[in-house]
């Protein structure tokens, strides 16, 4: 079972060369540590190798942010949303805080989160609770406080929040749904 997690993980970790180099380095460290019987050492290496994919995952997840409309900024975050997301049942996530100067804000994108399957009912019922709906393609935005929410695919949960929602609409309509509900699968 281990060979078989490590063939796995080499696998993927072969699709970012960029730090495909260290999780192969790393899941190597860790299957010489298990043949030579260090398990904690072999399990410390492979949470390490798990940390980096994580990373190479949410690099991924980044894309699918859009670019800043003409006369905007863009600025992804450089924090690790990832990490607070494993304290809530992991997944990955990305942020985005856009700007004209005058308006600001914030585009969150987070996948396979427990949390997020608990908004499904939510989103799905949120017109019977009387949030105001934005179609945004083919994609239901509802409203709360200024803030936009959306269900893709029943585990990618998108907010947007910090503007009024025709300011936030635009750049939401530049994000590729269809591609995004691929994302990971």
């Amino acid at each position: 079972m281990f060979r078989a997690t490590f063939f796995s993980l080499s696998l993927i970790a072969m699709a970012n060369p960029g730090l495909a180099d260290e999780v192969v380095d790393t899941l190597s460290a860790a299957l010489q540590a298990y043949e030579d019987g260090d398990i904690d050492y072999a399990l410390e290496e492979l949470d390490y190798a798990r940390q980096l994919l994580k990373e190479m995952n949410a690099q991924e997840l980044s894309a699918y942010l859009p670019e800043a409309p003409e006369g905007w900024t863009r600025e992804v975050s450089e924090t690790n949303m990832n990490a607070g997301l494993a304290m809530f049942g992991g997944g990955v996530g990305a942020e985005a805080e856009y700007s004209d100067g005058t308006e600001t804000f914030t585009l969150q994108i987070m996948a396979d989160n427990p949390m997020v399957a608990g908004f499904a009912g939510m989103v799905a019922n949120a017109g019977l609770m009387g949030m105001k709906m934005h179609r945004v393609g083919r994609e239901k935005f509802f409203e709360n406080d200024n803030q936009l929410i959306a269900l893709i695919d029943n585990r990618i949960l998108i907010t947007a929040e910090g503007a009024a929602p025709e300011v936030m609409v635009p750049v939401l309509e530049a994000i590729d749904f269809k591609a995004l509900a691929g994302f990971g699968g």
